[in-house]
């Protein structure tokens, strides 16, 4: 005679504490009636559960609820003072960081360029305590940091840039400073996942990332995961060798447009945002710099496309103004015969890799709050 499936009460608190708590996150304050909905437990379950979170300090009183007929209902959602995380985008000129909540919500954010007087972490920290200073409830503790630099991150959080290996010195040094964990991740890396999560990359089984702003790199997803190499080198496209260029050298930059510039009779000291708005204008010269980058990217995405064979490229950063997008659905459209590519414009611009990271974040502190108040010492101590 088989037995009834049966467990642990403790165990299904926790799973249905996980849910009411997931469902408050997705979708912000909710009623009873609304919890029961949307995750599909009885009233008595989620009273119950609910009383344990309050308890835990994890829920809070949100209102009522006057847009529906009958009695006004209280709502609940997730303690303001829950604690908060971090995410950074840092390039090559600027840091912009973020202060996001465990549903999701930016409650503050600041940007400013780098000066010589800062070093990056001294940089970063100072713009996380304008943004909770901005911040009425930013008395709850900052629990993590995803951050997004240009580079070769490796597995160990290290960073490989224009001056060679940290050995993880940065992400150690802003670990200490804001006393919570540090996350480092390539900032195309995380272009590509905002792309994955909500953007064009979302109902794609793979596709990789073209990112240009300073140099050229490429985020990768292979059958809905990010590919990032065994020593997190995989997407870093710029130095793929095109004839005639020498091995080893970039195929973008700032250095190649200023040369581009030069021989097409233009300001070598413009920056490639001149040049593009130059050629919507129709200057012939410009035209010509924005084909010939096109054409590079070109030739990257199909070097990329023999190897992967991805169901589209999507175009980010600079890579995404209009006339750089036409010069390379152009020029692709003279290859479409031994290879077709596809191009997408990216949902979120510059922002990609501060999307990104805000996602991830989030999706991080909501993983290590409600590990710890689900957990059967932080409820006992209480």
């Amino acid at each position: 005679m088989s037995r009834p499936l049966a467990g642990p009460q403790g165990l299904l608190r926790t799973l249905n504490g996980r849910a009411i708590l997931e469902a408050l996150a997705r979708s912000g304050p909710q009623t009873r009636s609304e919890l029961m909905s949307a995750t599909g437990l009885s009233r008595t379950a989620v009273t119950q559960v609910l009383r344990m979170l309050e308890n835990a300090g994890a829920v809070a009183s949100a209102g009522l609820d006057r847009d529906t007929r009958g009695p006004a209902a209280g709502r609940v959602a997730l303690h303001p003072r829950l604690g908060f995380a971090v995410a950074v985008h840092v390039d090559h000129h600027a840091a912009h960081v973020v202060l996001v909540d465990a549903g999701g919500t930016v409650r503050a954010e600041e940007h400013a360029p780098f000066t010589e007087a800062e070093d990056r972490v001294t940089h970063i920290v100072s713009l996380v305590e304008r943004c909770r200073r901005t911040v009425k409830a930013a008395k709850g503790a900052v629990h993590l940091a995803v951050v997004g630099v240009p580079g070769i991150v490796t597995a160990d959080g290290g960073i490989r840039d224009d001056l060679g290996p940290d050995g993880g010195a940065f992400r150690a040094a802003l670990s200490t400073a804001l006393d919570c964990p540090v996350r480092i991740e390539n900032d195309v890396n995380l272009a590509a996942l905002a792309e994955l999560t909500a953007g064009e990359g979302a109902t794609l089984a793979s596709f990789a990332l073209l990112l240009l702003d300073d140099g050229l790199g490429a985020g990768i997803v292979i059958d809905g995961a990010l590919h990032r190499g065994f020593s997190g080198v995989a997407g870093e496209v710029m130095y793929l060798p095109q004839t005639p260029i020498p091995i080893g050298a970039p195929l973008v930059g700032d250095a190649v447009v200023g040369d581009l510039a030069l021989g097409a009779g233009r300001d070598p000291g413009a920056s490639f945002a001149d040049h593009l708005e130059a050629a919507v204008l129709g200057d012939a010269a410009a035209v010509r710099i924005v084909s010939e980058i096109a054409r590079r990217i070109v030739l990257v995405a199909g070097s990329v496309g023999l190897v992967l064979d991805p169901e589209a490229f999507i175009l980010s950063g600079e890579a995404a103004h209009p006339a750089l997008v036409a010069a390379i659905v152009r020029i692709a459209a003279e290859y479409e015969a031994q290879l077709p590519l596809r191009f997408l414009v990216s949902s979120f611009g510059p922002e990609a890799p501060l999307v990104g990271a805000v996602n991830e974040a989030a999706v991080a502190l909501r993983g290590e709050l409600f590990a710890r108040i689900l957990t059967p010492t932080s409820q006992g101590g209480r």
